[in-house]
């Protein structure tokens, strides 16, 4: 843990969210209503993925970058809210058809409950949605902001799909692709609470370059668990990158820490040439050092994401945000072998 974040006061994650339940509440509901916007035959299905137990990181991060204290939640970051996380629900269909996945939040994924093909078009609908809901703000800065944010996430989830089962990756690449499907949706979404609460230019900008950084460390961190995560603790199926190949930063500091045979063995597993092998990658990553590597890639991020908003440390969303990286910060912990 870097020391920047040791002298942050800790904040357990319901601290952090336990504040948002009103404005959650109201997500909740608004999200409900649009359950029935659907057409009556795909109801069932869209609800089935507007479910409330995920963490909604995006959204929290649109009503905290636009909190202020004491107030109700606002209608409009409401409906922002709900925006960014109508299309994170989206790109998640997508990602488990293209993954394989069979478990999100701890229950089937929408491919394996509907089946691929129609897992596809329920995300493109949910997709669509989303931005018909972007396009009803008096402003034309929201739709904008979030029609290119859309794109930039479907860029990166296209070269990501590209590149599955190729060992031509770089870490330059692997840096591209995050910040574009995971990054631009934490960034997007902490420009327009903030920008829709009223703040001054200057806060907007850095609570969106906070949102990026924190999006980034958020992905690393998801890419960590993959391998060291429990599968009942986290709610999804791990082991995924490596079964779908997808060459993620764990992999990557695997294969530069492998003797050359150990690393060929490995490329044809990336491949598809022969089953992943899993406990032994899990293994040779314990032995080699992988997880320290990668977690202070994280601790790097988060201190980036905290120096975003050192400036403005009288902003009322500012400490809200920071507790966000605390949280970040103990998820990592609490992946450590051995922790």
């Amino acid at each position: 843990m870097s020391s920047q974040t040791q002298t942050r006061p800790a904040h357990a994650f319901g601290q952090v969210f336990d504040r948002l339940r009103p404005h959650q509440a109201a997500l909740d509901e608004f999200l409900r209503e649009q359950v029935a916007r659907f057409e009556p035959e795909i109801r069932g299905m869209a609800d089935y993925c507007i479910d409330t137990s995920g963490k909604r990181i995006r959204p929290a991060l649109v009503f905290l970058s636009g909190w202020r204290d004491g107030a109700a939640p606002a209608p409009d970051l409401v409906k922002a809210a709900a925006v960014v996380e109508l299309v994170h629900l989206a790109t998640l269909v997508h990602d488990d058809i293209m993954d394989g996945a069979d478990l999100r939040r701890s229950r089937r994924t929408a491919a394996r409950e509907f089946g691929p093909t129609a897992a596809v078009l329920l995300g493109d609908a949910l997709f669509s949605h989303a931005l018909h809901l972007a396009a009803q703000f008096p402003t034309t800065e929201v739709c904008l902001q979030v029609a290119e944010s859309t794109r930039r996430v479907c860029a990166g989830e296209i070269v990501q799909t590209m590149r599955r089962g190729s060992t031509a990756i770089t870490r330059d690449d692997y840096w591209r692709i995050i910040d574009l499907k995971t990054a631009e949706l934490f960034r997007v979404s902490c420009h327009l609470g903030s920008r829709l609460a009223g703040s001054p230019a200057g806060y907007v900008a850095a609570a969106a370059a906070f949102g990026r950084h924190l999006g980034i460390a958020y992905q690393v961190y998801d890419d960590l668990a993959d391998f060291f995560g429990d599968e009942q603790r986290i709610g999804k199926t791990l082991g995924t990158d490596l079964a779908s190949g997808k060459i993620t930063l764990p992999l990557l500091v695997l294969q530069d820490r492998l003797p050359a045979a150990d690393r060929a063995a490995l490329a044809d597993e990336i491949t598809g040439r022969v089953p992943p092998q899993m406990q032994l990658r899990l293994r040779q990553m314990n032995e080699l050092g992988v997880f320290p590597v990668v977690a202070q890639a994280v601790q790097d991020e988060i201190s980036a994401a905290v120096a975003a908003l050192a400036a403005w440390p009288a902003e009322a969303p500012t400490p809200l945000l920071m507790g966000l990286c605390t949280v970040l910060d103990a998820q990592v912990s609490a992946l450590r072998p051995g922790g």
